[in-house]
């Protein structure tokens, strides 16, 4: 019997078995505990943005991580609703909504965030280097162009 067939054989399945590791990850590592995806809409049909967003390192697509990243962790609850019972202002802050999803210190994460009155206004601005930090240098920066004398 010719034993080359079965020598092909076994050197195609441990060929198989060698991978690129640059291009497989690991199904038995844990993702970080603290990974978030952000999603934020103007309100304009369209005109949305998302991001990623890891802590510990800071990372992710978020274009401002580590201040996103404080800002969560000084929060005491970040991701919890407005109460049903809560009396709240009838001002509306604008069309823009947002929502976070992941995982945040082990526990699965599905908040949304909106500026429909003034408790949701509240909670939107308490997160603003989250869900704004684009929007927040624009308006610092119109800010600092109207006061710059020169």
């Amino acid at each position: 019997m010719d034993a080359r067939p079965l020598l092909i054989v076994a050197l195609l399945a441990l060929g198989g078995c060698a991978g690129d590791s640059g291009d497989v990850s690991d199904p038995t590592e844990p993702l970080p505990a603290r990974s978030l995806e952000i999603t934020v809409s103007s309100g304009t049909a369209g005109e949305e943005t998302t991001w990623s967003l890891t802590c510990d390192p800071a990372g992710g697509t978020h274009p401002t991580p580590a201040a996103a990243c404080g800002v969560l962790d000084e929060a005491a609850d970040p991701f919890a609703p407005v109460p049903d019972d809560m009396a709240c202002t009838q001002i509306y802050g604008g069309p823009e909504t947002a929502s976070i999803t992941g995982t945040w210190e082990g526990e699965n994460i599905a908040a949304t965030y909106e500026r429909t009155n003034g408790c949701e206004i509240a909670r939107w601005d308490a997160l603003a280097a989250v869900l704004t930090p684009l929007g927040l240098t624009r308006a610092a920066n119109a800010v600092n162009a109207s006061t710059d004398p020169g």
